[in-house]
């Protein structure tokens, strides 16, 4: 079963053709030819979900100047800058300077090889897509303003190239939602887990997103107003029960098969939370908080696991202990559709070469290897409380971690790496884990991992997308490590 997403996948893209106006007198119908290739292009990016805006021909530096503004009024994500021939840099220098997305030349080649015997200059300037490559990434580098990318390839029947294309739009997805996300945040760090303190100053300075303060009291002026018996709880706990198994408790003496009374609470929990973050518009949310012992509002904030996992899987990333920064991790997963679990490290298994990684909490439940299952906790381990606790597997096969940390001089930095989900038995506690497999080995990986400085929570997401998290962390100017190379 997969969760839908709660909001689709979109971004703002836009794209210009470059070309040389002295070429249009010399050579009748070239300029049609070129305009082809580029609304080839365009049916290319409409298979991957985002808004484009196509600036048309840019040929001299006066068209270029006065296309700017418009440039930077649609608000772009990403800019294509498709090298149908050859140009002269002044068509792109004042845009590349002036832009603050990423800048990706692409130049596809509408021949594998040009037909020599049948060569013309006409046809050589409809394959010069390469050409003025070189000149353009000198330009942007000498303006301290360096293309993100180049995409080489042939306009036809090229895998290589339009998944680099598909990859592009994924990462404007991600910056379309990160530029602009309200991450609600409410209490406080679990006590004083050091690593772990954002400030909020610090998410809008490096992604251009919002911190938004919640207060606990705002949750429980809907979990209150919620009867065991009200209609949205009951089709909440039905959406609970189709989704999760319940089985028995196995061999931790903190578990029981889910009981009624932890069901109820956790269905209370989950609408509450919805209408919650439907009220504050919230992109995704961070939170740690305890209360007084026995009040409702310790079992209401020590019962969003369920909710939690739900939203989660459905786009809208939950983050327990007050980690903001590994719910701006979640986010970035989930908008490059790999998942993005919250997860931290556990006990090695020295015989099988992996280390269990999971958490008890919020899940990407789209990522499960199998049905999610659901146990009532007795307490929960290190917190306050009792309840019910989610616990599977993901998927087995390729995975990526992505871990932001904080340097010395505040700036933030992506902690990656690449590995595989192994088969395997989990321990039945009511908590989500996974073997994970790293190479070269387990020991080496782990102690290279903890020397890059990671906070010790990260998003876990299926596939291997290290290079494309380490693109997108470069067109944030943040720093990226993949531990794993």
């Amino acid at each position: 079963m997969q969760i839908p997403r709660r909001k689709p996948l979109t971004a703002n893209v836009a794209v210009l053709s470059v070309g040389l106006d002295t070429y249009w007198a010399q050579f009748p119908g070239l300029l049609e030819e070129l305009r082809k290739k580029t609304d080839r292009f365009l049916e290319k990016l409409q298979k991957h979900s985002v808004n484009v805006t196509d600036f048309g021909m840019i040929d001299n530096s006066r068209k270029a100047y006065d296309t700017l503004p418009q440039i930077l009024a649609s608000d772009p994500d990403v800019l294509f800058v498709d090298m149908v021939t050859y140009a002269t840099s002044a068509t792109f220098a004042a845009i590349v300077r002036s832009v603050s997305c990423p800048v990706v030349l692409v130049a596809l080649q509408p021949l594998e090889a040009m037909d020599y015997p049948n060569g013309t200059t006409f046809m050589q300037l409809c394959n010069d897509d390469l050409c003025s490559i070189p000149e353009f990434t000198g330009v942007a580098i000498r303006m301290g303003k360096p293309v993100a990318d180049v995409i080489i390839g042939m306009l036809e029947n090229d895998e290589n190239a339009d998944e680099a294309i598909g990859e592009w739009c994924r990462i404007a997805h991600v910056r379309h939602d990160l530029r602009k996300a309200r991450i609600g945040y409410m209490g406080r760090v679990l006590d004083t887990m050091l690593d772990m303190q954002t400030d909020p100053t610090a998410v809008t300075a490096a992604f251009g997103g919002h911190a938004v303060p919640c207060e606990a009291e705002e949750i429980m002026e809907y979990f209150a107003g919620l009867a065991g018996d009200d209609p949205a709880v009951s089709a909440m706990s039905v959406r609970i029960l189709d989704f999760f198994d319940t089985p028995d408790p196995k061999s931790d003496p903190l578990t029981m098969k889910l009981t009624p009374e932890d069901l109820e609470t956790a269905a209370r929990a989950a609408v509450a939370l919805e209408r919650f973050i439907e009220k504050k518009k919230l992109d995704g949310f961070a939170y740690y908080y305890e209360s007084s012992a026995g009040s409702e509002m310790r079992k209401l904030v020590t019962n969003f696991i369920v909710g939690n996992s739900l939203l989660t899987g459905a786009g809208f990333p939950m983050c327990g202990e007050f980690d903001i920064k590994t719910c701006l991790a979640m986010l970035i997963f989930d908008r490059l559709e790999i998942g993005g679990s919250f997860a931290e490290f556990h006990p090695i298994d020295f015989a099988r070469d992996s280390v269990l990684v999971g958490h008890d909490g919020p899940h990407h439940l789209n990522i499960a290897d199998r049905r999610p299952v659901l146990r009532s906790l007795r307490k929960y381990h290190g917190k306050p409380g009792s309840g019910a606790g989610v616990e599977f597997n993901i998927k087995t096969g390729p995975i990526t971690m992505l871990s932001i940390g904080v340097k010395e001089d505040g700036k933030f930095k992506f902690i990656l790496a690449e590995g595989e989900s192994m088969a395997g038995p989990i321990p039945p506690t009511g908590n989500t884990n996974t073997h994970g497999k790293f190479p070269p080995d387990v020991r080496t990986f782990l102690a290279k991992w903890c020397m890059e400085g990671p906070t010790h929570h990260f998003a876990l997401g299926i596939g291997h997308h290290a290079k494309t998290v380490a693109k997108l962390a470069k067109s944030f100017g943040i720093e990226a490590v993949i531990v794993t190379e």
